[in-house]
């Protein structure tokens, strides 16, 4: 007995699990030139209240609840997590060495909802300074060195309507710029940087066009994005292809010269939420454009779109019937073929386009490509780095087993629930952990929305923006929701 426990400690120490992702053509690549495809869960535990500053607290820093959430997460089926709101002086390595191990990257957005934290919707100039751009790169720091850093997401929606969107662009392309160098300067490889958009039909692809085309023509201009995703809420209920407005989504970025994928998606105008979108997501008219996309969310807020249900005061969970109609979606996918697809040569894709003022073509989007210098002692922060650097590392994780109770939507409890250490360049997938749960056919519709933690302030008006179900589209509550909390004067 001695032997086995001190083998199966030692497995799981050595567990190697994902290995650094790439950029190849318009698409991400594992090591042995695969396709990756992109099977996502926001994951913002207790909505905005989860970043405390103040007690050095954020949704990657507690061990024991990021080892519930990945046990949770591989059972689902995702490799890939996005979070929004990161404490760069808060200490993350055993979270991020948790989720490596289960086979889950993670892409981070660099802003939070602190005062300079985020570039303004509105005079982004007065926002775009030292403290903020410091800010960024300390994130890029205390996260450079996990093997599962997928991205950093340089602004979410900072752009969400015509007319911020004759503001915004050449600063929101400035500081993905100033992030591109930083991680040039300051990181052991090219970890991605780019935007995610709101699905704003007057703007979105005008944002694509300005974002992702190359000032000198040459794909490695530092200010161009080197990912491009959006928010998208347009496929509500039992919608399809057509209706949805995916095939106008595919038709517009079918060009795209960098990975495009949903970085939120998942209509809640119609509960449950079938999820019927999953198999357009990843299946072939799709993802020959598209890199997969991130399910939004997963605990439930007051905005009604977790996938599992929190109690704040003893850390259960409890599974809510999306989650077990999601993981059904996920299941009914080949994933060997989703994920199995070859890249194609090097610069075989679609090219980036010139820089030009004829791509635009609203009248209200900026249009000129003159960028704006880094602020007064950005220079100086780039060339020596962050001080002092908050710089995190992989760390063996000994014990996988889930502290705290976890329980099916009928209320028994999931027993024995571990995350699943995964061996070298292994990601997650559907079927990986398969701990045995209630069968998805006995449970009641509706999600329970009482919650216990505050709620995300992106308006579901937003959310569901773009939706060519507008009838449907039409019935969302006005209720506050999305990635950040926003403050006086602070938009994203």
């Amino acid at each position: 007995m001695l032997i086995q426990s001190t083998l199966i400690a030692l497995s799981a120490t050595l567990a190697a699990a994902v290995k650094p992702l790439s950029v190849k053509n318009q698409f991400f690549v594992d090591p042995s030139d695969n396709i990756f495809q992109i099977v996502g869960v926001a994951y913002q535990p207790g909505g905005s209240a989860a970043y405390d500053a103040a007690h050095g607290k954020d949704p990657l820093s507690n061990g024991d609840i990021c080892r519930r959430d990945a046990a949770i997460l591989q059972i689902l089926g995702v490799n890939t997590i996005r979070v929004y709101n990161l404490n760069p002086d808060v200490n993350h390595d055993e979270c991020a060495s948790i989720f490596n191990a289960a086979g889950i990257y993670m892409i981070l957005d660099v802003n939070s909802p602190q005062v300079a934290g985020s570039l303004q919707s509105y005079n982004p100039w007065e926002s775009y300074y030292d403290t903020y751009v410091n800010r960024t790169f300390a994130v890029v720091e205390a996260f450079k060195n996990y093997d599962n850093t997928l991205a950093f997401f340089s602004g979410n929606e900072v752009i969400n309507d015509e007319s911020s969107a004759g503001q915004v662009p050449p600063y929101m392309r400035a500081v993905t710029r100033d992030i591109k160098n930083y991680v040039a300067k300051h990181c052991d490889r090219k970890i991605p940087v780019g935007y995610s958009a709101a699905d704003v039909r007057e703007v979105l692809f005008d944002s694509f066009e300005y974002f992702t085309c190359a000032e000198d023509g040459k794909s490695d201009d530092p200010s161009r994005a080197d990912i491009f995703a959006l928010n998208s809420y347009s496929w509500c209920g039992e919608s399809d292809f057509q209706k949805s407005g995916y095939v106008d989504l595919v038709e517009g970025f079918s060009n795209t010269s960098v990975p495009v994928f949903y970085s939120e998606y998942g209509c809640n105008a119609v509960q449950p939420r079938p999820f019927t979108e999953v198999g357009a997501i990843y299946g072939k008219e799709f993802s020959t454009v598209f890199s997969g996309g991130i399910v939004y969310e997963y605990t439930q807020e007051d905005n009604d779109y977790g996938l599992v249900q929190v109690n704040t005061k003893d850390q259960s969970v409890t599974l809510l019937k999306d989650f077990y109609t999601l993981k059904d979606q996920f299941a009914k996918l080949d994933w060997k073929k989703v994920q199995g697809v070859k890249s194609a040569k090097e610069g075989s894709g679609p090219k980036a386009p010139k820089c030009d003022k004829k791509l635009i073509q609203s009248k209200d989007f900026y249009g000129n490509f003159t960028l704006p210098d880094m602020p007064p002692n950005v220079d100086k922060i780039l060339a020596k780095g962050v001080s002092p650097k908050p710089t995190g590392k992989l760390i063996d994780i000994k014990d996988f087993s889930v502290k705290y109770t976890v329980k099916n939507a009928d209320g028994s409890v999931i027993s024995g629930l571990a995350v699943k250490a995964l061996g070298s360049d292994e990601s997650n997938a559907p079927g990986t952990n398969d701990a045995k749960l209630q069968d998805s056919g006995s449970v009641s519709s509706g999600n329970s929305t009482s919650s216990g933690s505050d709620s995300d302030a992106q308006s579901d008006d937003t959310k569901n923006s773009g939706a060519a179900d507008s009838a449907i589209a039409m019935t969302l509550p006005a209720v506050a929701m999305g990635a950040f909390a926003i403050f006086a004067g602070l938009a994203l």
